[in-house]
């Protein structure tokens, strides 16, 4: 294992007084020995009660790679020379980690050798820090010595939240400065001018470009809106930005700041000048726009939905056309899995009898709005514009990568009788972690759990004193995408038959080499125009007339609105029943499905701000920027409009059991993204609970085993595999190459189809030859099955709507490879019922047409069989070409996961796992 670095003594390390000019190799070991006299630190002992604690014990919870995600400069040399770890940076990677070989044998007396004991409070031997922050006597930090969790217990509202901010700040104020510039579109300035920086700042900033006073109206708005829980988030908001300040100003004059800075060039390492900015609230709404684009921000993509659905029309012409698509669209698939699944329907965004204000763009007419202008030195260069273009997609898809998972029993079906829970967010891997740990008491506050770095005043993820809460990504369509016409230029647009004026927004960028980042200099000009519709995303023409396509939020303007939501979830005197847990969750205007337990009850509720729209009006299209299209009582100064009531949103309590991991709600609920059809890993968990269930005795320790071996599974192998393999055994396999392929799928079919190690940390997958097998055939079958029938532009487009593949050593989604998440986004269904149907099987909601081989049996086998010897022939580097971090043909480390780093530690990568970063499991034992 690495060495450690104590937290309590080189967390206090000054940054040095003698390091000049860049960092040499070289020179690194001599200069960490002049780094290390330790500093003396007094921890005084100090327990919090546990009083308010229900659990029983029965409470834990994971976060790697560690709580600790600051570092001083000496610290970050450490780690960079000899990979010694700072203490707590990575103590919980390991345990997390090791489920993917230890879930077989785990029982309830062994999660915790997975998982930390989420219990409240600190056991008087388990303290390893007492700190009350700035010398206040009203708010006391005491951190646990396994994991360094900070539990804040204040005496006053003002000191709980002054806790929590300070306390943020020293475990993650690198990681919170690096994202309030991302979300300002400033990284590049801030944190070098690499390719994937300029990428991200561009993918966000697209969607979100907001000016300070656009992001101080945001504060004004949610403040005057709420009453008094709105003056008690500001008071509390402006509290937890003291205590990071503090910290800011203690690290400063301390010398212990995060060592980033003097690598980015922000700090003096030998005079210590330079500054590091205080945080100022218009920060927390920058921030907040980052967490929802990311994760809570469903819809879009429209206008590529209208060019598959004009490729469908001109290979098979509109009627025909429209019917393919619908197919391939499966809005309302009957085979689908749900959350919802009692039956009960909660119609929302479906296909109108007779659409109105369509306007489809002219074929060949669509051009994405540029963002980068004016580009010089590396912001010009060939690895700018692939992070551009790259950037571009990402911000404009439906395919939003929103992860988590979460599997929700009734007490009824349960050993004990109460329920259980395994579930949490599914948010990437990022060295530092974008989430945080901590533990909240104080006047009005009672919880454990993660929450966004910088956005911790309270915990958004986790438990209460006798519940437990969790959230998945839901992408029920809150966007609209809306054709603008333009009048006078370009850069004006009718609006309610009056010319006016696009408003420019621009952020411009420029960047040097630092010791952090060597990228060479350069500079470029973000720039969006926007109308009251939103942001313009494409140009086209609408039956020869120019528009511009703008993209509508409801949460747009409104980043700010869902932290009334969080407070009621912390709230013990709120939360006390299923039902107050769902009006607490009506509160948050993004789109997650929202999960409770408590000793007795279940619960499920899905939020978000979902516009009313206009009769007639298809949200899967763009329309007109008319007045009779635009959502009911839309109010263009407030971006404010009728939603959906509470009741009409997907709801439940107590329902036998809830999955979801980030598949359709419920029936007649329609989600923007492609993809909820008879094939969704949704049903990796939806079988395995249904099992569970039906057996009864379900105990927290088969949960955590169910959902620990669905993220191991294939789900290609799993769920279509078997009805590939049926067709090609319709007849004997003759040729040899193919016989030898079939032989490994079945055989790996028959060991479960799981990607795991041959045994813990052999870094080598049993069944290797039959997944490289699959890696390679799958695109190829996907293309053989469907491109001879709809034709290389639809076959495109729709690919443009929906991957083909989301395999584990794919580079997809907001993090790109080595991300974890797996097998969201892909053409399973489709596969899946075109080979039922040409099997003669019964198919409910089938494609408009039968494929593979145009519907017959022997020519769909030779398709496959084709398509298979091809595969089979592709050599493992051919598979996994290589990266960075792997070389070709390391089919184990394509796979990985890898913590990405956005400060200078570093960590080691592990063996890949399809599940929630944070991850809690819960089984409350009585009630208030």
């Amino acid at each position: 294992m690495p060495r450690r670095t104590s937290r309590t003594a080189l967390d206090r390390l000054r940054t040095p007084g003698r390091l000049t000019g860049f960092l040499k190799t070289a020179s690194i070991c001599v200069l960490i020995a002049g780094l290390l006299s330790p500093l003396a630190q007094t921890a005084s002992a100090a327990e919090a009660a546990a009083a308010n604690d229900y659990c029983g014990g029965q409470c834990s919870d994971i976060l790697p790679p560690g709580e600790n995600g600051n570092a001083t400069l000496a610290q970050v040399l450490l780690n960079q020379a000899f990979g010694t770890q700072p203490d707590h940076a990575e103590d919980q990677l390991g345990p997390y980690a090791n489920l993917a070989k230890g879930y077989s044998a785990l029982t309830n007396s062994t999660i915790n050798t997975f998982f930390n004991d989420a219990s409240f409070g600190v056991p008087s031997d388990q303290v390893a820090s007492t700190l009350s922050p700035a010398g206040r006597t009203d708010v006391t930090i005491v951190r646990d010595k396994k994991t360094g969790v900070p539990h804040i217990t204040g005496t006053t509202r003002y000191g709980t939240e002054f806790g929590a901010g300070y306390a943020a700040a020293q475990d993650r104020l690198w990681l919170m400065d690096v994202f309030r510039h991302v979300g300002r579109g400033q990284l590049t300035a801030f944190a070098g001018g690499a390719a994937s920086n300029q990428g991200l700042e561009q993918q966000f900033w697209r969607n979100a470009p907001y000016s300070e006073a656009d992001l101080q109206a945001q504060i004004d708005n949610a403040v005057a809106n709420n009453g008094t829980r709105g003056q008690q988030a500001l008071a509390d908001a402006n509290a937890y930005l003291a205590g990071i300040n503090s910290y800011i100003d203690a690290s400063d004059s301390g010398r212990y700041f995060p060592g980033e800075y003097v690598l980015t060039g922000h700090k003096d390492s030998v005079t210590n000048a330079g500054t590091i900015d205080h945080f100022k609230i218009t920060d927390l709404v920058a921030l907040a726009s980052v967490i929802g684009s990311l994760f809570g921000s469903g819809g879009g993509g429209e206008v590529n939905n209208a060019i598959s659905l004009m490729a469908a029309q001109e290979r098979y012409g509109v009627t025909k056309g429209t019917e393919v698509w619908e197919s391939f669209r499966e809005r309302n698939d009957p085979e689908a899995v749900l959350t919802v699944h009692n039956g009960e329907s909660f119609p929302y965004a479906t296909k109108p009898a007779n659409a109105q204000g369509e306007a489809l763009p002219d074929a060949g007419s669509v051009s994405t709005e540029p963002l980068v202008y004016d580009p010089t030195g590396s912001g010009a260069d060939q690895s700018a514009s692939a992070a551009s273009a790259t950037a571009t997609a990402n911000a404009l898809t439906s395919a939003k990568r929103g992860m988590s998972n979460a599997l929700v029993v009734s007490g009824k079906y349960t050993a004990s009788g109460h329920p259980v829970a395994v579930f949490g967010p599914q948010t990437g891997y990022f060295a530092p972690q974008l989430l945080m740990l901590q533990e909240i008491q104080g006047p009005g506050i009672s919880a454990r759990g993660a929450s966004f770095a910088g956005l911790s005043m309270y915990v958004e993820l986790g438990r209460g004193q006798d519940y437990s809460w969790s959230a998945t990504t839901s992408g029920q369509d809150i966007i609209d995408t809306y054709a603008v016409e333009l009048c006078q230029d370009d850069y004006h647009y009718l609006y309610h038959g009056i010319c006016t004026a696009m408003e420019k927004i621009e952020q411009k960028n420029s960047w040097a080499p630092t010791t952090a980042d060597g990228t060479a200099a350069g500079s470029y000009t973000m720039r969006v125009w926007r109308t009251k519709y939103g942001p313009v995303e494409y140009r086209a023409t609408v039956g020869g007339k120019k528009v511009a396509y703008t993209t509508l939020r409801s949460s747009y303007m409104h980043e700010a609105d869902s932290i009334i939501g969080f407070q009621m979830l912390n709230d013990p005197d709120y939360v006390k029943s299923p039902q107050t847990f769902q009006s607490a969750v009506q509160h948050i205007n993004y789109t997650f499905n929202w999960f409770y337990a408590d000793s007795t009850h279940t619960a499920y509720y899905n939020s978000g701000n979902n516009p009313v729209r206009a009769s007639g009006v298809d949200a899967e299209f763009p329309v007109w920027a008319q007045a009779a299209y635009e959502w009911k009582n839309w109010n263009p100064t407030t971006n404010t409009a009728d939603y959906t009531p509470a009741s009409a949103h997907p709801n439940s309590i107590d329902q036998d059991y809830y999955i979801s991991w980030n598949n359709k709600q419920a029936l007649d609920y329609a989600t923007a993204s492609w993809g909820d059809g008879s094939v969704h890993r949704g049903n990796l968990l939806e079988d395995r609970v249904k099992k569970l269930v039906a057996a009864g005795g379900v105990t927290r320790a088969s949960l955590v085993k169910a959902m620990a071996d669905a993220s191991l599974a294939d789900l290609r192998a799993e769920d279509v595999l078997p009805d590939l393999l049926k067709v090609i055994n319709s007849s004997t396999v003759t040729d040899s190459t193919a016989a030898a392929a079939v032989s490994k799928l079945q055989a790996w079919l028959t060991a479960g189809g799981k990607r795991t190690e041959t045994s813990a940390g052999s870094k080598k997958y049993a069944d290797a030859d039959a997944i490289r097998i699959l890696d390679a055939w799958w695109p190829l079958l996907a293309q053989g099955i469907f491109e001879p029938g709809l034709g290389t532009g639809l076959y495109t487009a729709l690919q443009a709507n929906l991957p083909v593949d989301e395999s584990p050593s794919a580079a997809h989604g907001p993090t790109g490879a080595h991300a974890g998440s797996s097998f969201q986004y892909g053409w399973w269904s489709y596969v899946d019922k075109d080979v039922r149907a040409v099997l003669g099987e019964s198919v409910r909601g089938p494609l408009a047409d039968k494929y593979c081989g145009g519907g017959s049996l022997s020519a769909c086998r030779d398709i496959l069989i084709s398509t298979l010897k091809t595969a089979a022939g592709k050599t493992a580097a051919q598979v996994y070409p290589g990266d960075d971090l792997c070389s070709a043909g390391d089919q184990w480390c394509a796979d990985s996961i890898v913590q990405r780093t956005l400060g200078g530690i570093k960590h080691y990568n592990i063996s890949w796992q399809n599940r929630p970063t944070f991850q809690q499991v819960v089984e409350f034992t009585s009630h208030r």
